[in-house]
């Protein structure tokens, strides 16, 4: 494979609107922040405002590391000739704890911020329990159907694995993109269990900023890889 200098054209493709759409909800959470009931509360010496921010500069990381990692990739293995054939279990590893914060913030934001959501215990609990339904069932899909190495983007590292069929069983059957519109709904659910003003607001954010993700990087790597 050529090499090709990864801050080509490929490497930034879709980023001036990830960015363009970053600074929009950014300017929208800061709106927001003013909601009366926002600011209440705090966890373990942080603020709720400190674990909001948290929470956003995860979901920030995270994404921004994948671009790089998988942008690196495509443009002549960048990543692996760094760290050789180890690349994707130490991307892997990073990917794996910045996905999971995601949850651990948005549970901590929302205990820290409990009772401030005008929705009752009720409402909260069982809305909560309805969105953890399809947020199992789509681990559990993504397990048996889809692969978690596949859904860490290893066929951006190894090209043996772009020969797989689209997946369309289980969850996928509803949804190609199923890991973003049901997987996301996870971190609604300590928003309502808790009745959180501020959890709901990040839960928004970060649902919206996922599908930046999405359709300014995943979608054009998708294009290439696969034409």
């Amino acid at each position: 494979m050529a090499r090709v200098s990864p801050v080509d054209g490929n490497f930034f493709e879709g980023q001036l609107l990830h960015l363009i759409s970053l600074l929009i909800l950014l300017a929208a959470l800061f709106l927001c922040s003013n909601l009366p009931g926002f600011a209440q509360g705090s966890f373990l010496g942080l603020s709720t405002t400190a674990w909001a921010v948290l929470a956003a500069a995860d979901a920030i990381l995270h994404q921004v590391c994948v671009w790089i990692c998988w942008r690196l990739e495509l443009n002549g293995q960048r990543l692996t000739a760094i760290l050789g054939g180890r690349s994707f279990r130490i991307y892997q590893v990073g990917f794996a704890i910045l996905i999971v914060l995601r949850p651990i913030l948005a549970l901590a934001l929302a205990w820290s911020n409990r009772g401030t959501l005008p929705i009752g215990v009720g409402v909260g609990v069982a809305s909560g329990v309805v969105l953890l339904v399809p947020s199992l069932y789509l681990l559990y899909c993504v397990r048996k159907y889809f692969g978690f190495e596949r859904a860490f983007g290893i066929d951006h590292f190894d090209a043996s694995w772009r020969t797989g069929p689209l997946v369309r069983e289980g969850i996928f059957s509803w949804t190609p993109n199923a890991m973003y519109v049901f997987g996301f709904l996870i971190l609604w659910v300590p928003a309502f269990l808790f009745q959180s003003v501020a959890a709901i607001v990040l839960a928004g954010f970060s649902h919206l900023y996922i599908w930046v993700h999405y359709y300014c990087t995943e979608k054009p790597d998708l294009k290439r890889i696969y034409g």
